[in-house]
């Protein structure tokens, strides 16, 4: 990229980032948003700040259809800001596929595997090929009506091409269109493989590109701003479940506004192996996915909603979703930049899906009151959560490197090359991530932004599973080395990818693996052995073995990890390196803590102050939390409430409207779904002499708890929520 284009970029980009930062409609605030295919029900009104519409058809897996616009109001009507999902890879779309559009039918532009099935998401639902007859019909019949129904906000999801997939006859002819010469089978080599992966990431990203253009050229219009997001999984995620997506890319694209990180039980519950074995480490993976999405767009300043669900697409019990979704949960809360988030998808399978009641038993029920009270006091926390100068605690600065082409070799393998379970990236981050160490991940194609090196000391990479797209980042790593920077390069790059026909080995270069050019640019002999170099200020470490080596045998990366503390401790000006067993952060009056297993320490985590416990559903004032190894914990800190003397609620299982306060007197309305119970703790100047709680109607209601802890001046009251309100008045 030259310099001036560079510059031009960041500066659109930024402009990009301060409007979508902003609130919109009027000021209404889109901190916490949502995403429903449904119209409006008592049962699912969330409050959180936005719903987001899914589908102009809704859902393939709705079984009633109700019209687009109706929906949009529907929840207009009851507040709340609007905006627009659909997926660019699937969607509701069998009018396109039958032939009902345009009287031809296009089931043939489904993503086909070698043995000529077609990969379905629903009934007459592929996963798409995208081609230009397909987004002449998303924009027509899709996105002009959404904008026409006045949403400004438009989400496209899940960019998502199988990498098990490339064989129809429409990936056929837009690979004659891109590579200019007859399509190659991917199976029959390694260079066939990185180039049908390579082409199915240029599809959808020229597939977005093509539909936010003319989202923001058809908003103008209309005297619109019209602003584009882009709900997408991890890069993690994606790798390890064999999907090829845009990813980073999307940073350097004008027209994308930000993106939803779509990280949850179902992605971070996927395997990987850890000292030799491989099992589900959910706050762990989970962590991380959070940190790839943060670092991917960080840099660019772009707009980030980190997502929970309190559920998952698998079909499990309520316990296993409630300990899963505080470990996803507490991750999110670790990364204090982010304040915006997707607190759930699809309200109306929380509230209203039937699951197992426990992993022994086949009965199923809704979602039982204690999680559903516990999920709503998780989720109204959110619209408090401030973002925060606080870090994590334990050693800064040590950063993973990323690249959108560990989504090119995951599939399939050529000669007997394996990569069990991305095993090379978790073999570069497990080792230092369950020592406490909060290691953070850096990507390769932002790296000619000058803020993605602002705090990076120590970083480690390897091409055992990806592969440069551009020379040019490497100009920018070695910047960085001969300024001061600690590189490790991690890898053997003997794997069949690294002499696939790509920069590295044509035109004037003659290089047998990416990672020649790179020490070349250092300054460093050909072929490097493994060792430690001096480069200008900084330092390179060369270790001659596949990050996967570290993970897959028991003890095996101890060695890794005492290289990374020698270097760390003696190059970075860092001080110690820190090993522990647990994660804090502090943000405003919130207490976020995880405590590993599978290290060394097994002490608990303790805690002692004035507390709420906001993942007990009773939400108890606690002096002391003891957090177990493989717990969190999500606290509200009493002792840190800004103005103490002013009544306020602390917590509840409901969001707080229409405050009014005098010398002595609190009131509120408390709005949350029916058939859900309100807990709260509300900060008081004394004992309430009175407490009146009454509905809509201004009806006492029946079964109201109210009792008074005077240890932290708060009141504990439950009652049965109604999103019509609740009004509440404390007299004293």
């Amino acid at each position: 990229m030259k310099k001036q284009h560079f510059i031009l970029l960041f500066l659109a980009t930024l402009s990009n980032s301060l409007f979508c930062q902003s609130t919109t409609e009027k000021g209404k605030p889109e901190k916490t948003v949502f995403q429903t295919s449904q119209p409006w029900r008592s049962t699912i009104d969330n409050r959180g700040d936005v719903a987001i519409i899914y589908g102009i058809g809704g859902n393939p897996s709705d079984h009633k259809k109700q019209l687009f616009e109706e929906r949009v109001n529907s929840w207009r009507e009851h507040g709340y800001t609007t905006h627009f999902m659909t997926g660019i890879a699937w969607g509701e779309y069998k009018d396109y596929f039958t032939g009902a559009w345009d009287g031809k039918s296009h089931l043939d532009e489904g993503q086909v595997q070698q043995n000529g099935d077609t990969i379905w998401h629903g009934h007459l639902v592929p996963y798409i090929v995208p081609t230009e007859n397909f987004l002449k019909y998303i924009k027509e019949e899709h996105i002009k009506r959404v904008i026409d129904a006045g949403i400004d906000a438009i989400y496209l999801e899940e960019p998502e091409f199988w990498a098990r997939s490339g064989y129809s006859d429409a990936f056929k002819r837009e690979w004659k269109k891109y590579y200019h010469f007859d399509w190659r089978p991917q199976h029959e080599s390694a260079e066939n493989t990185y180039l049908s992966n390579k082409l199915k990431y240029q599809l959808y990203y020229k597939a977005l590109e093509n539909v936010f253009t003319y989202a923001k050229a058809y908003g103008k219009s209309k005297g619109m701003n019209v602003r584009c997001y882009v709900p997408t999984h991890s890069l993690i995620n994606y790798s390890q479940w064999m999907i090829v997506s845009p990813e980073a890319s999307l940073a350097s694209m004008a027209c994308v506004d930000g993106y939803i990180a779509q990280i949850w039980t179902g992605t971070s519950r996927e395997p990987n192996y850890y000292n030799g074995l491989a099992k589900e480490r959910v706050f762990e993976t989970a962590f991380l996915e959070y940190g790839s999405m943060e670092s991917m767009t960080a840099p660019t300043g772009r707009k980030l909603f980190f997502l929970t669900d309190p559920i998952e697409d698998r079909s499990k019990d309520w316990v296993d979703y409630k300990k899963n979704y505080e470990a996803t949960f507490t991750a999110q809360l670790l990364y204090p930049n982010i304040a915006n988030f997707e607190i759930m998808p699809w309200p109306e399978r929380i509230y209203q899906g039937l699951y197992r009641t426990s992993a022994n038993s086949q009965e199923k029920k809704t979602i039982p009151r204690f999680y559903s009270t516990q999920m709503q006091v998780m989720v109204n926390s959110l619209n408090q959560m401030p973002s925060s100068e606080n870090k994590v605690n334990g050693s800064a600065g040590i950063c993973i490197l990323m690249s959108n082409t560990l989504m090119f070799q995951r599939f399939p393998t050529h000669d007997g090359y394996e990569d069990p379970q991305l095993s090379n990236f978790y073999g570069q981050a497990l080792p230092l991530l369950k020592r406490g160490i909060p290691v953070k991940t850096l990507h390769i194609e932002n790296a000619a932004y000058p803020e993605t090196w602002k705090e990076v000391s120590l970083l480690i990479m390897s091409y055992s599973n990806m592969k440069p797209l551009d020379p040019l980042a490497h100009k920018h790593i070695a910047d960085w080395v001969r300024k001061g920077g600690v590189l490790v390069y991690c890898g053997r790059d003997n794997d069949p990818f690294q002499t696939v026909q790509e920069w590295w080995n044509t035109d004037n270069n003659t290089f047998k693996a990416p990672s020649e050019h790179l020490f070349k640019e250092l300054g460093l002999a050909n072929p490097l052995k493994d060792g430690v170099y001096s480069v200008g200020k900084g330092k390179v470490c060369v270790i001659r073995k596949d990050p996967k080596e570290l993970v897959l045998t028991q003890k095996e990366d101890q060695a890794f990890v005492d290289r990374i503390q020698n270097l760390y401790e003696n190059n970075t000006a860092k001080g110690k390196l820190e090993f522990k067993n647990y994660f804090y952060l502090n943000r405003g009056p919130f207490e976020i803590i995880s405590v590993m297993d599978e290290n060394v320490n097994d002490k608990p985590f303790v805690i002692k102050g004035k507390f709420i416990d906001l993942f007990d559903p009773k939400i108890p004032v606690l002096n002391e939390k003891t957090v177990l190894p493989g717990e969190q914990a999500y606290l509200f800190n009493i002792n840190r409430v800004q103005n103490p003397l002013k009544p306020q609620v602390l917590a509840a299982a409901s969001r707080i409207y229409d405050e009014s306060r005098t010398k002595h007197r609190y009131s509120f309305i408390a709005k949350s779904p029916v058939n859900t119970t309100n807990v709260m703790r509300v900060l008081l100047p004394s004992v309430p002499k009175k407490v009146t709680i009454t509905d809509a109607q201004g009806i006492a209601l029946k079964g109201t708890q109210n009792i008074w802890d005077a240890s932290s001046r708060t009141c504990f009251l439950s009652f049965e929520n109604n999103p019509d309100g609740i009004r509440v008045v404390f007299v004293w």
